[in-house]
């Protein structure tokens, strides 16, 4: 059965300027884009009361943006026997810790075998919640800590909370180079001009901000702690690769490998074969959406990437001499 929604936002002021479609898509990001649009072109999408269906109608800001439209049941995911690293659970949130090769959310390649599919398992009334309560995502090789809610308003709560920057995301990585010092990377991330499944730094995009700090040098690559203000689509990914530090196992940014002057074959084979970005969600701190308690926590950096620190670390004080 279809199901009538009514939806209501408010035009940012940082929007002006925008394109209608633009400003929808992203006031409205849990539908996605061509739906947006049809239902722009069908006019059920209002602005100040107004149907309004040209695409490129620019916004000012402050405009009142309603969609009026009917919602198709939306496919229902499978729930599956698929184990759970749960780090914290009560009625209302669960915190995992994602390992490697797990997709969070089915997609095209991917229709199963997800976080989704496995939380439906675990609980199923999340069934009711969209995305069932994912808040927000990791990529399928990247590491680490998860925020899921168990209810719509805890969603709401916490999604809200990731908007205002309240919801404090710490990494660990490998990147390639010697990085010197930490510092700041605010530039806008958008879609890549030709290679659409990949992100880059655009003028266009979105704000994007990221925080890092060096942990641990060594001769040819840098172990970093980096903060997330934002939350954009391979985020830290993009940013290491634009200050041409990209994450060491990172293909598709960049990351080749980059072998040690003189460095044994055992560490040159363990550089060549890092087969994923050096990427670990590290710490995850909130405020809890329904009794406001602060909590704090923290997942260990995992096993290939332990190894690889020690042996890069191996490598650097065995060759500190030569070098100094």
């Amino acid at each position: 059965m279809a199901q009538q929604i009514e939806l209501t936002q408010t035009v940012k002021d940082s929007q002006l300027g925008q394109r209608l479609d633009q400003a929808v898509a992203e006031l409205f990001a849990d539908f996605s884009r061509s739906r947006l649009k049809e239902w722009l072109l069908d006019g059920k999408i209002t602005v100040d009361g107004q149907v309004v269906t040209k695409p490129r109608t620019k916004v000012m800001g402050g405009e009142e943006i309603t969609v009026q439209a009917e919602l198709e049941d939306e496919v229902r995911w499978e729930a599956q026997d698929i184990p759970l690293d749960i780090v914290y659970e009560d009625d209302d949130i669960i915190v995992i810790n994602k390992p490697r090769n797990f997709v969070v959310h089915p997609g095209a390649g991917t229709p199963d075998g997800t976080v989704l599919n496995a939380l439906l398992f675990h609980y199923p009334p999340i069934a009711e919640v969209p995305r069932a309560g994912v808040v927000h995502r990791l990529d399928k090789d990247t590491t680490g800590l998860m925020v899921v809610a168990k209810n719509v308003p805890v969603q709401t709560r916490l999604v809200r909370e990731l908007q205002k920057r309240n919801i404090t995301r710490e990494y660990e990585a490998i990147a390639i180079g010697r990085m010197t010092a930490g510092g700041m990377i605010d530039k806008p991330i958008g879609r890549h001009a030709t290679k659409r499944t990949l992100m880059a730094v655009s003028p266009m995009g979105k704000p994007a901000v990221t925080h890092y700090r060096v942990a641990e040098h060594f001769r040819e690559h840098t172990r970093l702690r980096l903060r997330l203000e934002t939350g954009r689509t391979h985020q830290i990914r993009v940013h290491m690769s634009y200050l041409q530090h990209p994450l060491l196992g990172d293909t598709a940014y960049g990351g080749r490998a980059r072998i040690p002057k003189g460095a044994s074959q055992e560490l040159t084979d363990m550089i060549r074969n890092f087969d994923r970005q050096a990427l670990h969600a590290a710490m995850l701190r909130f405020n809890h959406p329904v009794t406001g308690e602060e909590m704090e926590f923290h997942a260990p950096v995992p096993e290939d990437m332990v190894i690889m620190t020690e042996a890069l670390r191996a490598d650097a004080q065995q060759n500190k001499t030569e070098e100094y």
